[in-house]
Parts: structure tokens; C-alpha cells; sequence
């Protein structure tokens, strides 16, 4: 492998990135405890200097540096813009309750950085060492970020099972990539294909068993059924700043895995890994619904709703065409969205020393902050698939890519359990609008949370009215 000076412009987001991080990394630990302030805004200025650079080189043609290890093509930039727009805004949520906790301060934003840096690494990651370099960097931090609150045994607790579960999901990815390097003898994802066509019949059952080791590891981290188990005791054991995090830009990266393993690397096993999708999404989309509905603590009701979330986003990849896949995307990227907004509002009402996790915490949200209020039913309408929001074109999206594939029973199976999943989100609604508040008093939120949570129901309004600017931008990607 040469040298070339222009791989590394290329590859500027991540390694301006991760030089940031370190720069970060030592302001924390010189700098004094009451300055700890500088850390924050480093961060952030990483983050939107690396978005600068992914946005300036977005239409660029796809090109694939490193001895095949890493691509830059459109669709991997178009998930860096959503990944660090995401962490930008998770990070200025988390600002002031890091702050009222027991919290290290630096600790959170330098471990979010590194876990950004491999979320960059796995989207555009072209090979199988890449792509794992990519997940664990991702990963191995977020483990670390659900036990920052050092006093907390919930914490504790989610931790040691995210970790766990997310170890027995590497080791299962690694073996099913070893299984498909000892059939094809390559490690690219783009001689995968090639090789796949000159493998006799005899060696197909290595190929099919090594994916279903692949696809099982994809489920688990993103979270889908019956490999979910990690996420309803995640989401409520973690902090709601790092549930933030973990339930958004996170998200984003786990398609961006699934879109080269599965889209690029074997599209001549297409049938296979549908057949497998479809059992998890049908396995996502029910459990996730119905265990919603029971449940009175609210991040656990969103964990499950993004279990449910996950399996709706399966059914565009299960389409098995350009505008199924683009629907995936679109999807994706406004559930995250959807999500961060969510979790943030239980952010903004949580006070030193008491999380508001209950369902019952926003019991008279309108009185106390009509704003705050007025965000978080944008954000269940939307998550509940109501129109005018973007979460009723993300569904419809789907929905449409499975009728045109002839799979009209999948889409009426989707469609009932999502008439059914809006109970739930109009329950908070309830709350919230119809119910008197145990506490009169008046919810106070610092100016840039203001300003960022209404950025983002403004978003997903703005989306839900004016979607087909984001729909085409997912089409363009897939259809280059």
C-alpha cells in the first residue's frame, strides 16, 4: 500500500476529529475544575468544524482509499451530517444535567467524541476490519457513558449488561465475518460480491450460516427483536443524557453497518437475509407496541417504542429496492431526531437529585410549561405517525416501498400494530393536556436548551410539512 497525500484529505472528518479529542482530552485534565466549561465548548466545536468538512465534501463522487478499507460516497456522508447533527444537539442537552449530578463533566463529552469518531469510521467503513474497528470504537465508549453516575447502582447494573450482551455481539459478528472470509477469501466489501459468483454450490452453507451470525449481531445493535433485550434496561438504568445519546446518533451508525454488510457485501444472498429481516421486523414491531403499552415508566416506554421504531425501519431494507432503501434511511434519520427530542424534554424537566422518568412526572406539562409541552406532543404525534409530522411520511415511506414490492400483507400487519402503538403516545398527550400537576411549580430551562429543543420540534414539524427535500437526498444516495 502507497502513501498518498490525498487519502488523508479525504479522510479529513475523522482525523480533524480525533485530533480534537485529544486536544479535548488534555484541556480536561489541565485544565481546573471550575473551567471544566472549556471542555463543553471544545467538544461542540469539534463537532460543527467535522460537520463543516463531511458537509463541504457531500456530493463528492464515491471513492475508496486506504487499500480498500475506507469509502467516501454519499450515502455514508449523508449519515455523517445526521450522526454529528444529532450529537451536537445531545451534547447541549447534557450540559446542565451533568451538571447537577454526580457527573464527570469532561468524562462525558470526551467519551461521546470517541464514540462519534466510530460511528464516522463505521459508515464509511469498506471492509470487515474496518467495520469492526469501527463498531467497538463506537461501543466501548457508550459502555463507559451508562456508568458515569458512579453513585448510582442502576447504572452500574445497565452497564454490566450493555456490556456484557454488546461483547457477545461483537464475538458473533466475528464470527460470521470469518465464516464469509473463509468462503470468499477477501476482506473488501466490494470483491465480496465477485467472489460470492465463483463459489461453488457445496460452500453456499458457509456463506448463509456466517450471515445469519452477521444479521444477529446487526439486531442486537440496533436493537431489534428478539435481541432486545439489553434495551429497556439500558435506557432506564443510563442517565437521561447518555440514554439521549445511546437512543440517537447510535441509531444512524447501526444502519450505516447494516447498509455494507448486507446491501453492499451480499446482494446475491438478498432472498436469505430478507426472509431473516422479516421475521425480526414482525418480532420488533409487535413485542415493541405491545410492551409499550404497559409500561408507566417513560424511558422504558420509549425503549420499547424504539424497538418498534427499529422494525418499521427493517421493512424498507426488506423491500429490497433503491426507494425501499431510501425509505430505511429517511426513517432513520427523523427517528433519531424523534428521539433525541423526546428524551430531551425529560432532560429539561429532570432537577438536581430527581430524574423525571415516570410517565406521571409530566402529569400537567401544559400548566407548568405550555412550550415544553407543545415540543413533546410534536414529538409523540410524530413518533405516533400522525400527520402533518415527519413520522407520518417515515411510515408511509415504508409502507409504500412494501406494497410496490407485492409484500401487501407485511404492510397491513405494520400498519395495524401502528393504530394500535398510538395509544400509548397519545396517553402522554393526556397526561400531560388533561391531568392536574402534582408540583404547580414552574419549569425553568437554561437558554441554549430552549433554543435547541425548540430547533428540534421545529424540525420535525418542518420535515413532517416539507419532506421531500430530505426523501430525495435518500433516493440520490442510493441511486449514484
Amino acid at each position: 500500500m502507497t502513501f498518498d497525500l490525498s487519502n488523508l484529505q479525504i479522510a479529513l472528518p475523522e482525523i480533524f476529529l480525533l485530533c480534537m479529542t485529544c486536544v479535548v482530552l488534555l484541556a480536561d485534565l489541565f485544565v481546573p475544575q471550575k473551567k471544566r466549561q472549556l471542555t463543553y465548548g471544545l467538544s461542540q466545536l469539534a463537532l460543527i468544524i467535522t460537520l463543516a468538512f463531511v458537509a463541504s465534501r457531500y456530493t463528492t463522487p464515491t471513492q475508496i482509499i486506504f487499500n480498500g478499507e475506507y469509502i467516501s460516497d454519499p450515502i455514508a456522508g449523508l449519515l455523517k451530517v445526521f450522526i454529528l447533527i444529532s450529537s451536537i444537539f445531545a451534547f447541549v442537552y447534557a450540559r446542565g444535567y451533568i451538571q447537577e449530578r454526580d457527573i464527570p463533566k469532561g468524562d462525558y463529552y470526551i467519551l461521546g467524541l470517541f464514540s462519534v469518531l466510530g460511528m464516522l469510521v463505521l459508515v464509511s467503513a469498506y471492509s470487515f476490519l474496518s467495520i469492526f474497528l469501527g463498531l467497538e470504537l463506537l461501543s466501548l465508549p457508550l459502555y463507559a457513558m451508562v456508568a458515569l453516575q458512579r453513585n448510582a447502582g442502576a447504572s452500574a447494573e445497565a452497564a454490566m449488561k450493555y456490556f456484557v450482551m454488546g461483547s457477545i455481539a461483537s464475538a458473533m459478528l466475528l464470527y460470521g465475518l470469518s465464516l464469509l472470509y473463509g468462503a470468499t477469501h477477501t476482506l473488501n466489501v466490494g470483491n465480496i460480491t465477485q467472489a460470492i459468483a465463483t463459489i461453488p454450490a457445496t460452500q453456499q452453507l458457509i456463506l448463509i450460516f456466517g450471515l445469519v451470525f452477521v444479521i444477529a449481531s446487526i439486531a442486537f445493535k440496533i436493537g431489534a427483536a428478539p435481541f432486545h433485550m439489553w434495551v429497556p434496561d439500558v435506557y432506564q438504568g443510563a442517565p437521561t443524557s447518555v440514554t439521549l445519546f445511546i437512543g440517537s446518533a447510535p441509531k444512524i451508525a447501526a444502519l450505516g453497518m447494516a447498509i455494507r454488510l448486507l446491501i453492499d457485501a451480499v446482494p446475491q444472498l438478498t432472498l436469505q437475509w430478507h426472509e431473516a429481516l422479516t421475521v425480526i421486523a414482525v418480532l420488533s414491531i409487535g413485542l415493541g407496541n405491545i410492551a409499550a403499552i404497559i409500561q408507566s415508566n417513560l424511558k422504558r416506554m420509549l425503549a420499547y417504542s424504539a424497538i418498534a421504531h427499529v422494525g418499521y425501519m427493517m421493512l424498507g431494507l426488506i423491500a429490497g429496492s433503491p426507494t425501499g432503501y431510501a425509505a430505511a434511511m429517511f426513517y432513520m434519520i427523523n427517528y433519531a431526531i424523534m428521539s433525541l427530542g423526546a428524551f430531551a424534554i425529560l432532560v429539561l424537566l429532570s432537577r438536581a437529585g430527581i430524574d423525571a422518568e415516570q410517565i406521571n412526572d409530566l402529569r400537567g406539562l401544559n400548566a407548568r410549561n405550555p412550550w415544553l409541552a407543545f415540543m413533546m406532543l410534536i414529538m409523540m404525534f410524530s413518533m405516533a405517525g400522525i400527520p402533518p409530522l415527519v413520522g407520518f411520511f417515515a411510515k408511509l415511506g415504508v409502507l409504500e416501498a412494501l406494497v410496490a414490492a407485492h409484500m401487501v400483507w407485511l404492510a397491513t400487519l405494520a400498519l395495524v400494530f401502528a393504530i394500535i402503538g398510538a395509544y400509548y403516545y397519545l396517553n402522554v398527550v393526556k397526561v400531560m393536556y388533561f391531568e392536574e400537576p402534582e408540583d404547580a411549580a414552574r419549569v425553568m430551562t437554561s437558554f441554549d436548551a430552549r433554543v435547541a429543543i425548540s430547533v428540534n420540534g421545529l424540525i420535525v414539524l418542518f420535515l413532517g410539512l416539507f419532506p421531500s427535500t430530505l426523501i430525495e437526498m435518500c433516493r440520490t444516495v442510493f441511486l449514484q
